[in-house]
């Protein structure tokens, strides 16, 4: 009997090591919070995708060693007040991370509440991933230790773009269009202040602001546009309310060029077609037709299995640097992935990241594109199967696009 028993209870003690860690592996929650229903929803859907992609290839890769992440919907309907309900519903399942970022305002809400929560639920908080939202306040006077932008904010990106637009000597007639809430009255102040300081011989010729996703018919603002003799339309406008805008100026001939923060999502490429091509840029944080083609094989396994364009890199930048963060802080505690993440640096699909400590603004490359007819050498990837897509103009620095920051952060005390 010793001698049978003492080798068993080695091979069970050998084998209890070796699947100790799969059993102390865990299965990191996050509830994307976003508009996965109406008008915006294409948006919504196709973030909520990237990131379930993503995280597919983390656990495959095992960027967190054992432990996987999950990303599970939950629809806010664009709403504010609905994403609060949506928070309270994820919280009460035991969610501990969220994920958000289309409209600004609905960022605000959600950050007001998770401070609260976090407040007086000690032991139970929770960490905001913001993949989109990028009103400069979220970073600046309404920054929080608990909430982590991954998208470049509108000023970052203003700074690029309206340096791009400075070297550009026909531009003489500046429209700004946007969406009439804090990301377009952030976008319509950037834009001003900064043409001003780079091109103080550039006229605003009109400026606009519209209901956030009311406006069907945008001939009216188009019309103004031509009225006042822009060769240059500066809109913030996302999802719906910046296809149909481009729709409208198509129908209308319209010939001035768009600089755009949003061209290249979800609705837009196919509402330009060949009528943008050369005449509509975005600024953004990646283009698929990159100098080196990073990424090429997300981009095509991500188009066969939902017939969608990824270009949502940012879901790709939280899952490897919440990865990072696990591994370093050896934990899936909120509070203390948070701490890790803290100045963290990682490798992005559009480069070097860094996580600033300071104010928690992801600090990345940004580039500069134009619509073109795609097939070329620089035009590999096309979108929405239009035929068309976006020709790199400029790759611009981390430093370049980056701002200053107000924020004076409060941070719980680190066990």
């Amino acid at each position: 009997m010793k001698t049978s028993f003492r080798p068993l209870v080695l091979a069970i003690s050998i084998a209890s090591a070796f699947a100790a860690p799969l059993a102390s592996a865990d299965v990191v929650k996050v509830a994307v919070i976003e508009t996965l229903s109406g008008a915006f929803a294409p948006i919504g859907q196709n973030q909520l995708r990237s990131y379930q992609m993503v995280s597919d290839i983390a656990k495959q890769q095992k960027w967190a060693g054992d432990h996987t992440f999950d990303f599970v919907g939950f629809d806010n309907k664009g709403s504010p007040q609905e994403s609060l309900t949506q928070l309270k519903a994820a919280i009460d399942q035991g969610y501990r991370y969220i994920a958000q970022g289309n409209s600004s305002a609905v960022a605000m809400a959600l950050i007001d509440a998770v401070n609260k929560h976090n407040e007086r639920n000690p032991g139970k908080e929770v960490v905001f991933l913001n993949h989109s939202a990028i009103d400069p306040d979220l970073t600046n006077s309404k920054c929080s230790f608990w909430h982590f932008r991954f998208d470049a904010n509108s000023d970052m990106k203003m700074e690029a773009l309206s340096s791009f637009m400075a070297k550009d000597q026909k531009i003489k007639n500046v429209y700004i269009i946007g969406q009439n809430y804090s990301h377009g009255h952030q976008v319509a102040r950037a834009a001003k202040e900064m043409l001003k300081r780079k091109r103080p011989d550039i006229q605003i010729v009109g400026e606009d602001l519209h209901p956030i996703a009311q406006v069907k018919d945008f001939s009216p603002y188009v019309a103004k546009i031509k009225a006042a003799g822009a060769d240059t339309v500066v809109t913030g406008n996302w999802g719906a309310d910046l296809a149909l805008l481009i729709k409208a100026a198509k129908d209308a001939d319209l010939k001035a060029n768009f600089y755009t923060y949003y061209g290249s999502t979800s609705g837009v490429p196919t509402a330009m077609g060949a009528a943008g091509a050369d005449r509509v840029k975005y600024v953004g944080y990646w283009n698929a037709n990159n100098e080196k083609y990073v990424g090429q094989d997300l981009i095509d396994a991500f188009k066969k299995k939902y017939n969608d364009d990824f270009y949502v890199v940012a879901t790709y930048s939280v899952v490897s640097m919440m990865s990072r963060a696990i591994k370093e802080s050896k934990s899936t505690d909120p509070v203390k992935v948070a701490f890790a993440m803290e100045g963290l640096t990682a490798k992005s699909l559009n480069g070097d990241i860094e996580m600033r400590k300071n104010d928690h603004q992801l600090q990345q490359p940004l580039y500069i594109a134009t619509w073109v007819k795609a097939g070329g050498k620089d035009v590999k990837n096309d979108q929405e199967n239009t035929g068309y897509g976006w020709k790199t103009d400029m790759k611009v620095d981390p430093f370049v696009a980056s701002q200053p920051t107000s924020c004076d952060m409060k941070r719980p005390t680190k066990s």
